[in-house]
Order: structure tokens, then C-alpha cells, then sequence
């Protein structure tokens, strides 16, 4: 399988050197040349698969022939080394918890497997690869965890100082060894920008740069794992599937995209997002005018120029309507959707799976005939101060966050892209 960029088809790369490059020479995302079919046969007889044979099976033709079977298998294996769990919250409405990994965040899916790819790729080469990443919230984390420790590459994360909440600084900033973290005065759209301006800066490139956002496809792809699962736990109900996936950066539903686009029977989804409603008022207008990025309670989704939207229109194009319905919700609404799935419900969400769970129920009112699921990307734990103050209780501490919560943060603090890149160049 060959990737061209989005900007130019005639740029085309391996998945080895997508992989290790990030993002195309001229700024354009990599995109698959083809689009493979899964047969319909394994789709009707998934049940008979289990969670690691369905992810080997979605991923193989996006990696072809360049990472061996026998390893790819050993790479899918330990990237899904922890459950998912489908909970019913109340009848046809689901909630997918993806947040039972090592962070306690649904990347850690695309960062393990591309931490593991990566490895692949670069054993023995004895080169030195410094993967900068910017991140909102839980991106961050999940890398920082995915590459600590590996030999032969350095993690730089840039993130906005006092928009991300106490335990995901912690998991960006404590850990030490490979991780340095840049406390960027800014919001997450500067971070994200000084990243995209770093790979195409020809003073840096004696540096051997690549990105773990959910640009790289070794990060976007392996999340088309979660709808596979979902699809499997629920298809015995014998309703059209609709998605609802809290979308910041939009990464994880061009996953789940792409995953109906290659056979799985997905009916719909719904991108719900905070006030960053770039995507929702363009479903509306047709028109594509980010806004200045508001700050939210939902701050992983604090993103107003999504990057792998472009995706999304390349899967779709026209027909994207028939596919894709957006809303946007306040804070005010998060935080009453918050309260009733806890009194009403028994179910704590976090602020994103909230944002999901309002985007479901407004679909479902126009379209009852669905089974619905939404996603619960993140554990409420990383995000107290809104959960514990409108509910009244104290969420305890989950084992996977009590030793990171020990440790000593360690930030360099930056404020514009040359501070960036005399860093780099140190």
C-alpha cells in the first residue's frame, strides 16, 4: 500500500516512510492510493473472530508486505492488551469505553501501535528520531507512555499551558527519560501550528522529525479498531448502527470513516463537538471558517481547525451529508448531560463522552430506529474539577494514574515557534 499526499497525488511514500515522516513534504496529509475491501464473509461471521484477529485483519492491507505477519501480529497484540467495554446505559443507547489502557484515554490504541511500528522501522538503524507532537489533552499522554523507554527516539510535546487538566500534565510532564514536555503559552491550534511549521523548516532538516497526532497514519489508522468491536457486541440487535464520536481534532471518527468505507455496516455518524463548532457549522453552510479556539470543559475537543477533516472529505466528498451529521454543545449542557447519566442512569461519563452522549440522543430523536453508541474516550478521574463539583463526590484514583500523580513535573516553558526551534536545534 502506497500514501500520496492530500495536496499533491503525485507525492506518494511507503507506509514505512509515511510512518517515519509524518506528514508529506508539502504539508498535505498522507491518504491510503486504494481504498481495500474487507469480504463480506468476515464481516457476517465476526463473531467468530477474536478482538486481535479483527484488528489484523482491518489493518494488513494499509500496511502491506512491509512490516512481516508474524510481527505485525506481535505489534496488534500488544496494542490491544486491554478490554473494551460495551455498556448499555439505557435501551439502544451504548456507551464504548475506550479508556481501560495505561493512560486511561482512548489513544492509547494508535499510540502503542505506532510506537511498535516505529520500533520496527528504525531497529538497528542507529538513527535518532525526535516525534513532536502537539496535543489537547489526552494525545500527550498516550504518546508519552507508547514511546518511553524506546531506544533510538526522543518525544517532544507541546501543550497549552493551563489547558489541559491536572492529571493529564502529569502523565505529559512526570515522566522523564525520552519525554520532555513544552508548556506553550497559547491554546492547542498554536501548538498544533508551530508543529506543522517545525516539519517544514529547512533549518531543521538535519533532524529526523515525525509526528504521533493522529496526522500520522500509524496513529489514525489503527483506531478503526473500536468501531469493529463495537459493531461485533452489537449487531446481534438487529438495528442500523449509529456512531456518536466527540470529535476535536477528528482523527478518531475519520478512523471509524474509513472503516465503514472498507465494508464494516456502520448506518451513520455523528460528530458532536463543544463551541469549537468549525465542522457542524459547515455541515449547516457549507462553508469552512475556523474560528478562534475556544476553551471548554471538553478541552481534549478544544480545537477549532481540525486536520484530519480534509480526510474526511476525500472519503466522501459529496455524499458526506448521507454519511455525517454534526452538533455542537455548550458547557452548560455538558455539565446537565453529566448530572442525569449519573442520577438518572448510574453512569459516570467524563466530559467528552457527555458531548457524545448529547449528539446521540439529538439524532436519535429524529431517527428512533437505531441502535446508538457513543464513545468514552478519556476516564472522568482526568477531569475532577467539573465532574466532582456538579455531582458532589470524589472519583478515586485509578491504580494506572496513582504512580504519574507522585511524580515531579518537569516542563520548559515557550511562547512562540523560534523558542521551539532553538530547543530542537539545542
Amino acid at each position: 500500500m502506497n500514501y500520496h499526499s492530500l495536496n499533491n497525488p503525485n507525492i506518494k511514500v511507503s507506509f514505512k516512510e509515511a510512518t517515519i515522516t509524518g506528514i508529506a513534504s508539502d504539508k498535505g496529509l498522507y491518504f491510503p492510493e486504494s481504498i481495500p475491501q474487507l469480504e463480506s464473509d468476515f464481516i457476517e461471521n465476526i463473531d467468530n473472530y477474536t478482538p486481535a484477529e479483527i484488528a489484523l485483519k482491518a489493518i494488513t492491507p494499509f500496511v502491506g508486505e512491509e512490516i512481516p505477519r508474524d510481527e505485525l501480529e506481535k505489534i496488534v497484540a500488544e496494542t490491544l492488551s486491554f478490554d473494551f467495554p460495551i455498556v448499555e446505559v439505557e435501551p439502544d443507547v451504548y456507551a464504548l469505553e475506550l479508556f481501560h489502557g495505561p493512560t486511561m484515554a482512548f489513544k492509547d490504541v494508535g499510540a502503542r501501535f505506532m510506537s511498535r511500528c516505529l520500533n520496527y522501522f528504525t531497529g538497528g538503524e542507529g538513527n535518532k528520531i525526535t516525534i513532536l507532537v502537539a496535543t489537547s489533552g489526552d494525545t500527550g499522554g498516550a504518546v508519552a507512555s507508547g514511546f518511553l523507554g524506546v531506544e533510538g527516539i526522543n518525544v517532544v510535546i507541546l501543550y497549552p499551558s493551563g489547558k489541559v487538566s491536572p492529571v493529564q500534565e502529569m502523565q505529559l510532564t512526570a515522566l522523564g527519560q525520552n519525554i520532555t514536555a513544552l508548556e506553550v503559552s497559547g491554546t492547542f491550534d498554536d501548538c498544533q501550528d508551530m508543529v506543522k511549521q517545525a516539519f517544514l523548516d529547512e533549518g531543521l532538516k538535519h533532524i529526523s522529525l515525525t509526528s504521533a497526532n493522529s496526522i500520522n497514519i500509524a496513529r489514525w489508522l489503527p483506531q478503526m479498531f473500536y468501531y469493529f468491536f463495537a459493531y461485533k457486541e452489537l449487531k446481534s440487535k438487529g438495528k442500523p448502527i449509529v456512531v456518536s464520536v466527540p470529535s476535536g481534532n477528528f482523527g478518531n471518527i475519520c478512523a471509524g470513516m474509513m472503516a465503514k468505507k472498507i465494508g464494516l455496516p456502520i448506518s451513520h455518524f455523528i460528530a458532536s463537538t463543544n463551541a469549537n463548532d468549525t465542522v457542524p457549522h459547515f455541515m449547516q453552510t457549507q462553508e469552512y471558517q475556523p474560528k478562534p479556539t475556544v476553551e471548554t470543559l471538553s478541552n481534549a475537543m478544544d480545537v477549532s481547525n481540525p486536520s484530519n477533516f480534509v480526510r474526511i472529505l476525500e472519503l466522501f466528498g459529496e455524499s458526506l451529508k448521507e454519511e455525517l451529521t454534526s452538533y455542537s454543545f455548550t458547557d452548560a449542557q455538558t455539565l446537565e448531560a453529566i448530572k442525569k447519566l449519573y442520577t438518572e442512569n448510574n453512569y459516570l461519563a467524563d466530559p467528552h463522552g457527555a458531548v457524545g452522549y448529547l449528539g446521540l440522543k439529538q439524532f436519535l430523536k429524529d431517527n428512533p430506529d437505531h441502535t446508538g453508541v457513543f464513545l468514552e474516550t478519556a476516564h472522568p478521574v482526568k477531569f475532577p474539577g467539573s465532574i466532582e463539583k456538579t455531582l458532589g463526590i470524589t472519583i478515586p484514583l485509578p491504580e494506572q494514574l496513582q504512580e504519574v500523580m507522585k511524580g515531579n513535573k518537569q516542563s520548559i516553558k515557550i511562547s512562540s515557534y523560534d523558542d521551539l526551534k532553538d530547543f530542537l536545534k539545542a
